[in-house]
């Protein structure tokens, strides 16, 4: 279609289609939009539509080119062309990645540990520039390197469909075997003295069943199916004990699981089960020579920490009490001492502890008030100097060596902001705000210490949320969203239930029955933020993707007048009718978290008035624009393909509605570190644009 002669937004035509559930009747004129042939979408008419829609978008889009096209000039020249990361000590090498100048993707290289910095002897193990040449879409998976460091295990998707290719690579030759595993949706392990290698395939509805394992050299009619899940709703995982020894095989859904452990030297061996799956109980598990550390929450929803002998491993004795303050979110095990991570306050903490003196706790100091903190890459067993990341709304991500004797960090590397950057013109704060329940919601938010709009009134803010899966949104520095802040923005993370930014219950106030809190405690923040003076109603621009797609159509719903203008990525809108779907891809493993309206009719009932898809009214809505990805397996391209169409039907105003379908991507969007920049240029010119600025 010519952009030139696109004059009128398409309009999908209605088929319409009836389904009975619980004795309700669902109307749903868009449902052709699916094809009845996905994942594969060869229907022409549903092709011809989405182009359609893309034309409309480029054709909405075609005057703010030139805004576009400065937004991306700045958010590239705030990215570092050459660069690369610190070096890292795994066994006898180092390795780090690096990205050349005008390069989309890294280079992984190595070098002796010994052996001179001046490039003789770096040897590049592996080069995505080059796998990803002449393809529209890469995306690098696993990368394990053999315990030997003669061979590398490497997984590649090449359309978006988050279906990997593993191969091997010789690293004494440089040429490929020809070992080639399609369809793998796992890590790959290597195993008994790095003969074979351990993945999961992805079956047809896109779930990880399985463990299997491939014998180098040989035929896949050989490899070995070393565990399988029956239940669909469960996925199947598989890694390493931190010494190595162990590899651990676990399988769970959102809110239960099971561990199994077999030795890494004969992986056909009988493997231990450490406790079978009871409903609600989630549990994780790791090995220092016979003792088995578990976190799990099993006696309190902030977990625990627990050990038991290899012996009888079912029998877990504490070793760290479940705390309504101390959310425990993970644990690292080293030779001399293990590592404690976990959220305080909603402020992450890391705490370095002893295993033959559990009194001894030493927490690391980070120099903020408020903060994005985690352990890095540490791949050896016996480490002295933990790496860690640091970032703040206004800190560049920050690497850092604790050197775990001394207590000392020392800065290994500080994010480059080569266009540059001054600290001191901006301001971080983290409010308070309360909900309509009388819950306070932490809203993080970042604006310049000049901030004044040109009428004197207050000025315009971005408002980002996400609240599901128990994901926390911390804190974090972010290149792109200075290029609203520099233009009078304040920018808001509203950490509203959903996450677990204040501990598993904060998780369990935004699941099932009581979903509704995330999309109320969304608006109640913006409210919140009109009230004390940093906006008011009309000039926010939201934003979020997948599940925070659901809240945007949720909370254009309930609140159109509220927001200037809406962005939602890949949105999950069609909940309902996806719930009600168990051949999909989404559905079985998700009814932990959304309920499961095919079996409990208040499940049905609640998803249906909340489902953005199926509350799309005749009102006035605010500016939109919505994307898609059409080889997403996680959420599929009709959610908000009907989600549009929907609307275009019904809504009752004139504002900008725009629909753009990555054909050749799926539900990251355009891979590449410079190609995902113009999205997000063309994002934050559709904010400005509706907003005037």
């Amino acid at each position: 279609m010519d952009h030139a002669t696109v004059n009128a937004p398409p309009v999908a035509r209605k088929q319409p289609f009836t389904a009975t559930h619980h004795g309700i009747i669902l109307s749903d004129d868009y449902a052709w939009l699916r094809d009845p042939g996905y994942p594969e979408v060869k229907d022409k008419e549903i092709l011809a539509h989405l182009e359609a829609e893309n034309a409309w978008f480029a054709a909405q889009m075609a005057g703010r080119q030139s805004r576009i096209d400065a937004l991306f000039k700045e958010m590239r020249a705030r990215i570092k062309e050459a660069d690369s990361s610190v070096p890292q000590k795994d066994g006898n090498w180092l390795y780090w990645v690096e990205y050349e100048d005008g390069a989309e993707y890294k280079k992984w290289w190595r070098r002796p540990v010994g052996a001179q910095d001046d490039g003789s002897a770096d040897e590049l193990i592996l080069d995505e520039v080059a796998l990803a040449e002449g393809k529209e879409y890469f995306r690098l998976g696993a990368l394990s390197v053999s315990s030997d460091g003669r061979k590398l295990a490497y997984s590649v998707d090449d359309n978006g469909s988050e279906r990997f290719t593993a191969r091997i690579k010789d690293l004494t030759t440089g040429d490929l075997l020809g070992d080639e595993i399609p369809g793998t949706l796992s890590a790959l392990i290597w195993v008994a003295g790095d003969t074979g290698i351990v993945y999961s395939l992805a079956n047809e509805q896109w779930r990880t069943d399985n463990a299997r394992l491939h014998w180098l050299g040989q035929p896949l009619t050989a490899d070995v199916e070393l565990y399988h899940e029956d239940d669909e709703g469960f996925r199947v995982g598989a890694g390493l004990s931190a010494n190595e020894q162990w590899l651990i095989v676990a399988t769970s859904d959102h809110e239960t699981g099971e561990v199994r452990l077999i030795p890494a030297a004969d992986p056909l061996a009988e493997p231990i089960l450490v406790a079978p799956r009871r409903k609600g109980v989630e549990y994780d598990v790791d090995l220092r020579d016979d003792t088995l550390f578990i976190l799990t929450n099993d006696t309190h929803e902030n977990f625990r920490l627990a050990t038991a002998p290899l012996s009888s491993p079912g029998e877990w004795s504490t070793l760290i009490e479940g705390s309504d303050a101390f959310y425990l979110t993970g644990f690292d095990l080293f030779r001399d001492f293990y590592v404690v991570e976990g959220r305080e306050g909603g402020l992450d903490t890391i705490a370095v502890r002893y295993y033959d003196d559990p009194d001894r706790i030493e927490p690391v100091a980070f120099p903020e008030a408020s903060y994005s903190a985690g352990l890095g890459d540490n791949p050896e067993w016996a480490m002295d100097a933990l790496r860690i990341g640091y970032q703040s709304m206004v800190s560049p991500s920050t690497v850092y060596d604790y050197h775990v004797a001394e207590r000392r960090l020392d800065v290994r590397k500080v994010q480059e902001i080569p266009s540059g950057y001054d600290a001191d013109l901006y301001t971080t704060e983290r409010l308070e705000i309360t909900a309509r329940d009388g819950t306070s919601i932490p809203v993080s938010i970042l604006y310049r210490k000049d901030r004044a709009d040109a009428d004197g009134g207050p000025g315009p803010l971005h408002l980002y949320g996400y609240g599901a899966y128990g994901i926390a949104i911390e804190p974090g520095f972010s290149t792109t969203r200075f290029s609203l802040v520099d233009r009078g923005f304040a920018y808001a993370i509203a950490h509203i239930r959903g996450g677990d930014d204040l501990g598993r219950a904060w998780y369990k106030a935004g699941k099932l029955e009581r979903r509704t809190n995330t999309f109320t405690d969304f608006v109640d923040v913006a409210k919140g933020l009109v009230e004390r003076g940093y906006t008011e109603a009309g000039r926010i621009s939201i934003s979020g993707g997948s599940a925070g797609g659901e809240l945007m159509g949720a909370v254009v719903n309930s609140d159109p007048d509220l927001w200037g203008a809406v962005v939602a990525h890949v949105p999950f809108v069609d909940v309902l009718n996806t719930m009600l779907d168990a051949s999909l891809p989404l559905t079985p493993g998700e009814w932990p978290e959304w309920g499961n309206p095919i079996e409990d009719r208040a499940a049905f009932e609640l998803i249906a008035g909340y489902s953005p898809y199926d509350n799309v009214r005749a009102q006035d809505y605010p500016p939109m624009m919505v994307t898609a990805g059409l080889n997403d397996p996680r959420v599929t391209y009709w959610e908000p393909a009907k989600w549009v169409a929907r609307l275009r039907e019904l809504k009752t105003d004139d504002n900008v509605l725009i629909f753009k379908t990555n054909m050749g991507a799926g539900h990251g969007g355009k891979s590449g570190r410079f190609e995902s920049l113009h999205e997000t240029a063309e994002e934050f010119a559709f904010i400005l644009w509706q907003l005037g600025q």
